[in-house]
């Protein structure tokens, strides 16, 4: 097992058994993001704690001149001066810390997105969509509190608090004693709860992220769901959840609800302390009124960054729940990252390669070998998938994955060679591994021992952008995106001008599309393509990979939503685009095999024929029965 397969490994164990932990120290880099602001911000808390501070005195000195009769002179004026200074330094302080946590909010959801379109597709086959679109909403948004709640507006309140205390213990170190052991309490008491807190705002927003995944799995399918009759059942489902979030969300409310108690208990108690016995040392002699009343004063300096301090513990640990999550992904590599790596080894095993005699002629793309399985999540998470859609009757919108024999290997010793510039259809039954060849093509995934070289190179030592500007890829599900038919064209070829668009839908059949509507190219396709019919969405798919014009395509049965008429027609624009280059066709008709250069059969993994049609019908048994059925799998 690889490094990397074991770090994934070994973050969803800690995932699974004790739920994703982060700390302070993860928040660091986010923080530095900002450290200009958080200075600013630093020194205004300073200033601000030290103006809150005087007042205090200057009242104190207020009392001892009105008690002795003298002017009040200049100090009436440094009072309010103190005042406004303090109120003015707050309010812009407010809007800075308000203004950064906005931006550490965006700063982790680009880190997340740009983390999340980089990650092994693996990852994707393993996870849940909702899920992951979860992080980058809702467990990026709790990262607001700790600026606006928690740690840098705690900086001024921890200069607040030691001053208070500093001269609380000038007036009178008795009444001091007394008070911190009150603080003492409470802040054990608030520290033990810190931990329930976290704990529950995990497994909340665990609960909706899976939530998440149940609705935009329900509406993605909402049509066959309500074909099926099986809204109810997926109502109750999407429920379920949705009360497990509930259910955690009050978790965490209890355990929140039981710091704001404290806090007052603690501020009253204190207060009470303070008047009780205060008052007695006032009657004794051993402070003055004036001393008092600034002690008090004093004392609410005291008590209000506790205050803050103790809504900070709720609100920096409901955040680092949710950046628990947001570091999990973000520790995953991406798909490039160990690429480097790969490419070493492979390098230091070209002899292994060179064992194998090189075939006469030049390929385009040549299996040698070829071993496969899907990782042991990708299959559970296809298993969960399916079971999940049986529930409910529908469909496992997801891509292709062969995991029928996943126990021993999806692909078995596969070798096969494409001459460059043929024509090459693989068959075979469901499940056989077509799909994943074509996969391991993209680079998807690397196959666990062999190799596959493009132009008689390993693939894993070409860089992926060099490796997949080669290829154009048409899925089997042929996805459309959400926009307009020119977005979904130019995905691979942005600089495309609108003649080039119209020329390759017209190409595919597609002209009619144009037609509907006097947007023309700029006509939106709805929501997952909805707006077009299932074998129009195919097409717009393969007249994306035809303006791209590169020299390899790889199509993943292509033509599986088309009638016979325009089966024809995109038969004949594949065949005016192929003249000079490479196809790999994933076949179900034969009469898109009939016409290949080479078809290789594949079954369980294993490449039983390879030939020509007629050839393969003489020698092959499988072959013959799937071409007696029209291919028809």
């Amino acid at each position: 097992m690889s490094t990397d397969t074991g770090r994934r490994r070994g973050l969803r164990r800690r995932r699974t058994d004790d739920g994703p932990r982060a700390s302070l120290r993860q928040l660091l880099p986010f923080l530095f993001e900002h450290t200009g602001v958080l200075v600013v911000v630093t020194v205004l808390s300073i200033l601000g704690a030290l103006a809150t501070l005087g007042q205090p005195l200057v009242v104190g000195q207020l009392i001892e001149r009105v008690q002795s009769a003298t002017p009040l002179g200049w100090l009436v004026w440094a009072l309010v001066v103190l005042v406004v200074l303090s109120s003015v330094i707050s309010g812009y302080q407010h809007y800075l810390l308000q203004r950064t946590g906005t931006a550490i909010v965006f700063s982790s959801r680009r880190r997340l997105i740009a983390r999340l379109l980089h990650l092994p597709v693996q990852e994707y086959d393993a996870r849940r969509t909702g899920d992951l679109v979860s992080r980058v909403g809702t467990d990026t948004t709790l990262l607001y509190a700790v600026l606006t709640q928690g740690l840098a507006d705690s900086l001024g309140n921890v200069l607040l608090f030691v001053g208070a205390i500093i001269a609380m213990l000038v007036i009178d170190p008795v009444l001091l004693l007394l008070i911190l052991i009150v603080i003492g309490v409470s802040v054990a008491v608030v520290g033990a709860l810190s931990g329930r807190i976290r704990s529950a705002t995990e497994v909340q927003q665990e609960q909706v992220g899976h939530l998440a995944s149940g609705v935009e799995r329900a509406i993605g399918s909402v049509r066959t769901i309500r074909a099926a009759g099986a809204a109810e059942r997926e109502r109750a489902s999407i429920e379920g959840t949705a009360g497990a979030a509930y259910e955690a969300g009050v978790k965490v409310a209890k355990a929140s609800a039981l710091v704001v108690p404290v806090a007052g208990v603690a501020m009253q108690l204190s207060l009470l302390v303070v008047l009780g016995v205060g008052g007695f040392r006032v009657a004794s002699g051993a402070i003055t009124i004036a001393e008092l009343v600034t002690f008090v004063m004093f004392l609410f300096f005291l008590i209000a960054p506790l205050g803050s301090f103790f809504g900070a513990i709720t609100s920096v640990n409901q955040a680092l729940g949710a950046l628990g999550r947001i570091q999990e992904v973000l520790d995953l590599p991406t798909e490039t990252q160990a690429d480097a790596e790969i490419a070493a080894s492979i390098a230091s095993r070209a002899a292994i390669a060179a064992d194998v005699p090189a075939a006469a002629g030049s390929a385009a793309i040549e299996f040698r070998d070829v071993h496969f399985s899907y990782p042991d999540a990708v299959v559970a998470a296809r298993r969960t998938a399916e079971t999940e859609a049986l529930k409910t009757l529908t469909e496992v919108h997801a891509d292709a994955i062969d995991v029928e024999d996943a126990e021993g290997g999806v692909l078995r010793g596969v070798s096969f060679r494409v001459p460059r510039g043929a024509r090459v259809a693989l068959v075979g039954p469901s499940g056989a591994g077509k799909s994943t060849t074509l996969a391991l093509i993209e680079r998807f995934y690397d196959p666990a021992s062999g190799a596959v070289l493009l132009d008689g190179e390993d693939v894993r030592t070409l860089d992926r952008g060099v490796l997949r500007a080669q290829l154009g890829y048409v899925e089997q599900d042929a996805p459309t995106l959400a926009g307009t038919i020119a977005d979904n064209l130019r995905l691979a070829s942005p600089l495309a001008s609108d003649e080039d668009c119209e020329r390759v839908l017209r190409a595919v059949n597609l002209g009619d599309v144009l037609e509907r509507s006097p947007l023309g190219l700029q006509a939106p396709v709805g929501e997952a393509g909805v707006m077009l019919s299932g074998g129009e969405r195919q097409r717009l798919a393969i007249a994306r990979a035809l303006l791209a014009a590169p020299p390899i395509l790889l199509l993943d049965e292509s033509t599986s939503s088309l009638d016979g008429l325009n089966e024809q027609r995109m038969r004949d624009a594949i065949d005016a685009v192929a003249t000079g280059r490479t196809l790999i066709v994933i076949a179900h008709r034969l009469s898109t095999v009939v016409d290949s250069d080479l078809i290789v059969v594949l079954d369980h993994g294993e490449v039983v024929g390879q030939g020509t049609h007629a050839e393969l019908v003489a020698s092959v048994p499988l072959y013959r029965d799937l071409a007696a059925r029209q291919l028809l799998v």
